[in-house]
């Protein structure tokens, strides 16, 4: 198994230690656990940036780098809806969204046609992954126009989730309508 392989399987392993740590009642677990969900989300950009550079793209890759992806967000935004930071509907559209974008890729694959991550999708990811964060740290320091950060990150992650997977569908059906 290559470098890139290997990061997404640690990935993969971690996220039951992120959620046991996440779940924790003591002091510093919510420090901890966002700690390693940030290490998770680097190493996803490490394993994609190393498999173009050094040439080790594989099939397992392609297949378990977004899928393992898809799996440490969905675990992040439930344990943050079982802890009481967000509501279960944010989560719901975010993990439907995750859902409705892979069973397009996996439709048009089927059919031989290859819709590529968006630009609109790389920034999905990144504003996730910094709102996921800041719940992670409960009273993040940093305000905004007096709201907390980690909400005005919550609704820019849900304004580009839902953008991004409207861009997914005119993508599949444009490139499906071309056959």
């Amino acid at each position: 198994m290559n470098l890139p392989n290997s990061l997404t399987v640690a990935r993969l392993i971690i996220i039951p230690v992120f959620l046991l740590v996440a779940s924790m009642k003591c002091h510093y677990a919510d420090y901890i656990a966002a700690g390693i969900f940030i290490i998770a989300a680097i190493t996803d950009s490490l394993d994609g940036y190393l498999a173009r550079k050094k040439n080790q793209t594989t099939l397992l890759g392609q297949f378990l780098d977004p899928v393992v992806d898809k799996i440490l967000v969905t675990a992040a935004l439930i344990i943050l809806v079982e802890i009481g930071r967000i509501p279960g509907w944010i989560a719901i559209i975010i993990v439907s969204r995750e859902i409705a974008v892979t069973g397009l890729r996996a439709v048009a694959a089927a059919q031989g046609i290859v819709i590529a991550a968006s630009c609109l999708g790389k920034i999905k990811t990144v504003a996730q992954i910094i709102a996921i964060s800041a719940f992670l740290l409960d009273n993040f320091p940093f305000y905004l126009i007096n709201f907390p950060f980690a909400y005005v990150a919550l609704t820019f992650a849900m304004v580009f989730t839902l953008w991004s997977g409207v861009d997914y569908y005119l993508a599949f059906r444009l490139a499906t309508k071309a056959r």
